[in-house]
């Protein structure tokens, strides 16, 4: 079926009723239709189980008291699942629109008007009722709160400040960009930048999206608004790292940004929009710079339809992760963050294959400048998915069997002093 009147009919009705049940059963419904996207792909080898991946905290959902045994057996047995009637709708729509999207007509675009919807989570089982992180360890150091209000709105943020800061040495600053569902504390807790922090003496920072701005606290790295220098969600980030840099001993040579998923998407942006203020920036499945500008165009970014994003007018020192079996996140797009970042500036490429122990194998390409310094590096990580890679079993969307992303790029980073 093509993308004609009565398709788009179709999805205005299934928009219609989508809405009326609320954000949450929609971005459920297209994050579950999704799947499906990937189902009717090529096929791909089989994944063994990651045990190592986990649901979101408690504090990414809503306390309830639990039923009793027999209600929930009750309930169960008599009511459709949450996604059951909302699957029916979308299974063939949302696959038939991204199977398109890229053949859109004028004319068709001008027929159809897609409604806001806030970005699906990027786990849909952790989402629907998965079991929370472990409690965050135990460190020295202070892991302080704050905020940051400009006219583009306010969020909080957490800074991690290690025992060893003295407040008379400047130190490096590096700014976190949490993925769907996810919080600071879970963040921290998966990736262990807090651990490193102490380890390495710089302090951390973890911008908090919140619900009221996206309902899945995706950062929306889809919105024109939100991919501009001194706009919308870039310009309060910006804030939160000029915050930090102005209450504590920053080198301001030394100051970086990394993400996971929609945060390695931010990420990109802010190394982009930001070039004097961000010396490096790390992507973990993350996707290129304006590689979308709505919902539509996100879904099929994620699927690795972006076409050529733009090429920044500064070639940004960055590093990449991504697994090669996500299929949340194309893998396409960890390319097409490495070509935007080496568009120019990079000379010489080193390809260097490796395996962790009992773990993942991977394929680890440098950039390099003509005088040997490293100006990339894409770390491509065999058999894993949307994940970040080497993270603690203590949060979510973590695989320990891969190599040590925060490590790796912590070393990445201190090679831009």
């Amino acid at each position: 079926m093509k993308l004609n009147d009565k398709l788009f009919a179709g999805m205005r009705q299934a928009t219609r009723n989508l809405l009326a049940q609320g954000p949450a059963a929609a971005t459920s419904a297209i994050q579950h239709a999704l799947q499906g996207v990937a189902a009717k792909g090529a096929p791909a080898p089989a994944a063994p189980p990651m045990r190592d991946i986990n649901p979101p905290p408690p504090t990414a959902r809503a306390a309830r008291p639990a039923p009793q045994p027999e209600v929930a057996a009750a309930a169960a047995a008599e009511a459709p699942t949450p996604l059951q009637g909302l699957d029916n709708m979308m299974r063939n729509l949302v696959p038939e629109m991204m199977a398109n999207l890229d053949r859109v007509s004028e004319a068709g675009k001008s027929a159809f008007t897609m409604p806001h919807f806030e970005m699906p989570a990027f786990d849909l089982h952790a989402a629907m009722g998965g079991q929370g992180a472990a409690p965050a360890e135990a460190l020295p150091g202070k892991f302080i709160d704050g905020s940051h209000t400009n006219s583009a709105g306010t969020r909080s943020y957490k800074l991690y400040v290690p025992s060893s800061y003295d407040g008379a040495t400047a130190v490096p600053l590096v700014v976190m960009l949490h993925g769907c569902t996810q919080d600071p504390v879970d963040f921290a807790s998966g990736t262990q930048m807090n651990q490193l922090a102490e380890e390495l003496g710089c302090l951390v920072a973890y911008p908090a999206q919140s619900q009221q701005a996206n309902s899945s606290r995706c950062w929306n790295w889809f919105h024109e608004k939100d991919q501009m220098r001194d706009q919308g969600e870039p310009s309060i980030i910006a804030g939160i790292t000029r915050d930090i840099m102005a209450a504590h001993h920053v080198d301001a040579t030394q100051v970086y940004v990394a993400g996971l998923s929609a945060g390695g998407a931010m990420a990109t942006i802010m190394g982009t929009v930001y070039p004097e203020l961000y010396a490096a920036v790390g992507v973990h499945s993350g996707l290129p710079f304006a590689s979308a500008h709505d919902l539509p165009s996100a879904l099929a970014a994620m699927q690795g339809k972006f076409g050529t994003p733009p090429a920044p007018g500064t070639a940004i020192p960055i590093i990449v992760f991504h697994g090669d079996r996500d299929t949340t996140v194309s893998p396409a797009a960890g390319d097409a963050v490495i070509a935007q970042g080496t568009h120019h500036g990079a000379r010489d490429i080193v390809i260097e294959p490796g395996k962790v122990p009992e773990g993942h194998a991977y394929t680890r390409t440098v950039h390099r400048h003509a005088d040997g310094t490293p100006h990339a590096e894409q770390w491509l990580i065999h058999g894993a998915g949307h994940a970040w890679s080497g993270g603690s079993a203590r949060g979510s969307y973590t695989d320990g069997k891969g190599p040590d992303a925060s490590r790796e790029m912590m070393r990445f980073f201190q090679t831009k002093r």
